[in-house]
């Protein structure tokens, strides 16, 4: 479990790449300074395909990623700061 504090989730389970990049892009626009966006996805590929997207974004900072299992179905959760 992350010791990060989300500002705002975004649920992208269920959908395949690139959905959760050009979402978590949309919600990341929105967000102010300092917040953290926690990105949901059931998307294996979103592991490197967020990372990636961090990576290469100027002011995203990835600051966790983690694996768990919801109701016996993988989850991959992200969680992306926007810099000050």
């Amino acid at each position: 479990m992350s010791t990060e504090t989300a500002t705002e989730t975004l649920d992208v389970k269920g959908q395949n790449c690139p959905m959760p990049v050009i979402k978590t892009k949309g919600a990341f626009d929105g967000l102010a300074a300092g917040d953290v966006l926690e990105i949901v996805s059931t998307d294996s590929g979103s592991m490197s395909d967020i990372k990636g997207w961090a990576e290469s974004t100027d002011g995203a900072e990835m600051v966790d990623q983690e694996e768990a299992t919801e109701d016996g179905t993988a989850v991959y959760k992200h969680y992306v700061r926007k810099a000050e």
